[in-house]
C-alpha cells in the first residue's frame, strides 16, 4: 500500500483546512484537492462577523489564508485538481483527479454547497457587498436599513423573519406563490400585519441596480410591467446546489436534495469515506460549525486508520 495516501480531502474550504490541521499534527499524510479557490465560499465573503475569536470581524480571504497557513505549517499538501469520480474496492478508495487515479485509505468529502443564483445583472458583481445568501452571516450589517428578500420557500421566509430583528422594512419578492410551511406563513403574516414585511407575488427579478458602488434597488417584472423595489441590500434564498455530482457512481448515499448522509461520526455508508461541512445533510451552513465538523471528521478518520493498522 506504499502508493496509497493516508487521507485525501476533496475541497479546501474551512472544513478541510481545519480537518487537515488535526490529521497532519498526528503525522497522517494528508492531501487536499481544490478545483476553484482555497477557502471556498468563505474566501469570497467580504467580512465574516460571526466567527469566534475576531471581535471586529475578519475578511473572508484573510480567514481562509490563515487556515491554509496553519494547515500547511503542519505539513498538509494542497493541490489544485478536479475530482470527477470516487470508487472503492477491497484495498482502497480511488479518486479520479484531472482524469488520473489517486488512491487513498480514507477520504473526506468537504466540497460544500453553492447557493442557487438568480443569474441577473448585478448579482455576481456585488456578492458580499450588497447581495447576500446568508441572513445569519450578514443580516447584522443592515441595522435600520431596508432590504429585499427573494424567494418563497421555507428558507426565504425563515431568513426574512430573522432579518426583521435588524431592518426597518423588508420587501419579500415571490415568483409565484409561497411554498413555505403553514407555521412559517402564519408567523410571516404577523409581520405583514404590522407593516414590517410586504409580500409581493408574481415578481420576476431582472436586475440588481447600484449607484455610487452601492445596491439601491431591484428592478423586476410583475404582470408584464416593470417595477422597482428600493433597498440597501438583497438577500437571495432560492435553494442550494450541493457539490456532489462527482459522487454519482460512488455508492455514497445522498438525501433528497443531494447532500451527503452521515452518521454521528460523520462517516458515510461507504467504509473510509467521510463528509463534513455544508455538503453534509443536516449541516447548519456556518463557518464555525463547518470547522468543528472538520475536527470531528479528522478524529473519526484517525480511528479508522488505526483500525486498519490493527487488521
Amino acid at each position: 500500500m506504499d502508493d496509497i495516501k493516508d487521507v485525501v480531502m476533496v475541497g479546501a474550504g474551512p472544513t478541510s483546512l481545519a480537518a487537515a490541521i488535526y490529521t497532519t499534527r498526528e503525522d497522517i499524510d494528508t492531501t487536499l484537492y481544490e478545483k476553484a479557490s482555497i477557502g471556498g465560499l468563505a474566501a469570497i465573503t467580504d467580512l465574516v462577523d460571526n466567527y469566534p475569536g475576531f471581535p471586529e470581524g475578519i475578511a473572508g480571504m484573510k480567514l481562509a489564508s490563515q487556515l491554509q497557513a496553519q494547515a500547511e505549517r503542519f505539513g498538509a499538501n494542497i493541490d489544485f485538481g478536479d475530482i470527477s469520480a470516487i470508487t472503492r474496492d477491497d484495498e482502497a478508495i480511488t479518486l479520479t483527479v484531472d482524469g488520473k487515479p489517486v488512491r487513498a485509505k480514507a477520504v473526506l468529502i468537504a466540497t460544500g454547497s453553492d447557493y442557487k443564483k438568480l443569474g441577473i445583472p448585478g448579482e455576481a458583481e456585488y456578492y458580499g457587498r450588497g447581495v447576500h445568501y446568508c441572513a445569519t452571516c450578514d443580516g447584522a450589517f443592515y441595522r435600520d436599513k431596508q432590504l429585499v428578500v427573494i424567494g418563497g420557500g421555507n428558507s426565504a421566509v425563515q431568513e426574512a423573519l430573522f432579518l426583521t430583528r435588524f431592518t426597518t422594512h423588508i420587501d419579500l419578492l415571490v415568483r409565484s406563490t409561497l411554498k413555505a410551511s403553514e407555521v412559517l406563513q402564519h408567523e410571516l403574516q404577523k409581520f405583514v400585519d404590522d407593516g414590517k414585511i410586504s409580500v409581493h407575488y408574481g415578481v420576476v427579478p431582472e436586475e440588481i441596480v447600484t449607484e455610487d458602488n452601492k445596491v439601491v434597488r431591484v428592478t423586476a417584472k410583475k404582470a408584464g410591467e416593470s417595477v422597482a423595489y428600493p433597498t440597501d441590500g438583497v438577500f437571495v434564498f432560492i435553494g442550494l446546489m450541493p457539490n456532489t455530482a462527482f459522487l454519482e457512481n460512488s455508492g455514497v448515499e445522498l438525501d433528497e436534495v443531494g447532500l451527503v448522509k452521515t452518521d454521528l461520526k460523520l462517516a458515510t455508508n461507504v467504509p473510509g469515506i467521510y463528509a463534513a461541512g455544508d455538503v453534509r445533510s443536516g449541516a447548519t451552513m456556518q463557518i464555525a460549525s463547518a470547522v468543528g465538523e472538520g475536527a470531528t471528521a479528522a478524529l473519526s478518520m484517525r480511528e479508522y486508520l488505526e483500525a486498519l493498522e490493527r487488521e
